[in-house]
């Protein structure tokens, strides 16, 4: 077989299919998660912090240039080193969701496939010899 070949029998396989279905999902699904975490979790956390906006929580490790705005972004835009735990934290709270919300999708799943019963195995055919000697038995008993 040619690479060409080769490819387009791995490329047409049901699992490669799935698996691109199941990619493109999955970023759909990061960015609704996203959401979630950016507007409506870390704005009740902020709200009960104190601090509305954990974009900009950070720690300048150098020396900002006099009259630069103590932003995140401003302090990376003047090239001050900063640490910037704030969208840390961030990006950790969307990742214990994405975390938690497949994992559950993963039990369920495998709930789902336990829960199925097995279908009953037909019966094996009865052998012809046992046939026949029944037929016999019911002959002689007329």
């Amino acid at each position: 077989m040619s690479l060409l070949q080769d490819f387009k029998a791995f490329a047409i396989k049901g699992n490669v299919i799935d698996l691109a279905v199941a990619v493109i999902i999955g970023g759909a699904f990061g960015k609704i998660v996203d959401s979630l975490v950016n507007n409506i979790i870390m704005p009740l956390i902020g709200a009960i912090i104190g601090k509305l906006d954990f974009s900009n929580l950070f720690v300048v490790l150098g020396t900002a240039p006099p009259g630069t705005p103590r932003t995140l972004e401003a302090m990376k835009k003047a090239g001050v080193p900063v640490l910037g735990y704030g969208e840390f934290i961030t990006v950790t709270i969307n990742f214990l969701i994405l975390a938690f919300i497949i994992f559950m999708m993963v039990r369920i799943i495998s709930k789902l496939k336990r829960e199925q019963p097995a279908p009953a195995p037909a019966p094996a055919p009865t052998p012809e010899d046992i046939v026949l000697l029944r037929e016999i038995r019911d002959a002689l008993k007329k």
